[in-house]
């Protein structure tokens, strides 16, 4: 038999996009921690930039669950260490409760989560019964516990939506609306948690006001297999990987940073926007972010784009992925169509657009392995150079191009690395 650990868990989902389960995810996480718990989050799906805000809120890094693009296997094991090390879980979904294959359902599914669904209830009254109704029988081995009222207008619009209720799903309580509380975007979805003013301040009084509802209880605990890290051979051992962190390069996963740490690298950070050039290193990565609103700033540090260009003349490996990738162009074309010039690294021109030009999970077939990921991008890129390889798609569809020069590796792809670490180190040694 199986060994189980036992942790109090909450997954907190919503009907849909914008209902606010970020901040109520983070302000539960805050209120756990000020009462000292010890306090995991994790994230649904492949997001970035929600992690950034939970890692704030529960002061320790904040995970992604993915069983396509990290697998089961890795889904498993961190939540079973996660299990073993704190006092409570949280988990974000993704998107609406049931959206996406797999969705955030399939998950709570899986490990009996109960479910906390947030639902702005700022244009309606009984209609908010009727959807939480929905939510908990559309798939009924779901198990949804609960609904807390987001964007509420006053203590009779509050109590309009609890009477909606239908028997089995529990009143969690009203959030009232808080314009100050909201989170900044841009448009690839919140900002940066460093780029937001006074963001532990926001947290903290959303934090107050959930301390008032039922939301504030511990959640029941939650049965997770004992299940053990994977071993990785260390065949980055001795390789110095120097990573860009910036405000144009900010898009990392905490696991993929443990990933080469496992593999035995050791890692240290830069600044392309500040520092005259990275630090001496056996392999750079470039990592996403935002390197469209700081094209004067990369094309005029001249001594970092002479050697980011002798790093790769004299053979280095080198990851550019999204954003890196963009940073290399020769320029970029906004969307007012103005041209601005970039690195001129890589040949090739990035024109912004103001819808989503990509967006989904994908994989990269290596002979290492195959490695899973996703692309999110409002560009495009048109690159004389003939890719080395395609990523595919959910449906095998061919995808994003990999570009290489030397050992330069380019591609909107974002990987994950814990998904094929053999193929990591290939690319990193």
């Amino acid at each position: 038999m199986t060994q189980t650990l036992q942790c109090p868990a909450l997954m907190i989902a919503a009907p849909a996009s914008g209902q606010g389960k970020t901040m109520v995810t983070a302000a539960l996480a805050r209120l756990h921690r000020r009462q000292g718990r010890r306090v995991k989050v994790f994230k649904c799906g492949p997001d970035f930039l929600d992690p950034q805000i939970h890692a704030v809120a529960s002061e320790a890094p904040c995970e992604n669950l993915d069983f396509r693009m990290g697998g089961e296997a890795d889904v498993a094991w961190r939540l079973a260490r996660a299990a073993r090390n704190n006092d409570v879980i949280l988990i974000e979904g993704v998107m609406g409760l049931f959206d996406g294959d797999p969705s955030a359902a399939d998950l709570a599914r899986r490990y009996n989560l109960p479910i906390l669904v947030v639902i702005d209830g700022s244009a309606m009254a009984k209609s908010f019964g009727a959807i939480a109704l929905g939510m908990k029988t559309y798939q009924p081995d779901t198990r949804v516990v609960g609904a807390l009222a987001n964007c509420v207008g006053s203590a009779y619009h509050a109590q309009l939506l609890a009477e909606s209720l239908p028997e089995g799903v529990a009143w969690f309580g009203a959030l009232p609306r808080n314009a100050d509380a909201a989170l900044p975007e841009r448009h690839l979805g919140l900002l940066p948690a460093a780029e937001i003013a006074n963001l532990a301040q926001r947290i903290d009084q959303l934090a107050d006001r959930i301390a008032e509802t039922a939301a504030a209880q511990l959640p029941p605990p939650a049965a997770f297999p004992a299940v053990d890290a994977p071993h990785l051979v260390q065949e980055l051992q001795g390789k110095k990987i120097a990573i860009a962190r910036d405000a144009a390069f900010c898009f990392t996963y905490p696991a993929n940073l443990e990933c080469l740490r496992e593999l035995g690298a050791e890692l240290c950070f830069f600044s392309p926007l500040e520092d005259a050039a990275p630090p001496s290193c056996d392999a750079i990565w470039l990592p996403g972010g935002y390197p469209e609103l700081h094209t004067r700033k990369l094309a005029a540090n001249r001594s970092m784009i002479d050697a980011l260009q002798q790093h790769i003349a004299a053979g280095k490996p080198m990851l550019a992925e999204c954003g890196g990738m963009i940073a290399l162009a020769a320029s970029l074309i906004d969307t007012e169509g103005q041209s601005h010039p970039l690195t001129g690294i890589l040949p090739g021109v990035v024109t912004m657009q103001k819808k989503l030009a990509a967006l989904g999970m994908q994989s990269l077939t290596a002979p290492t392995g195959t490695l899973g990921g996703h692309t999110f991008h409002y560009s495009t890129f048109d690159c004389p150079l003939t890719p080395v390889a395609y990523t595919t798609d959910a449906h095998q569809r061919q995808s994003e191009a990999v570009y290489r020069i030397n050992r330069l590796t380019a591609t909107y792809f974002h990987a994950y690395f814990p998904s094929a670490s053999a193929t990591v180190a290939a690319l990193f040694s």
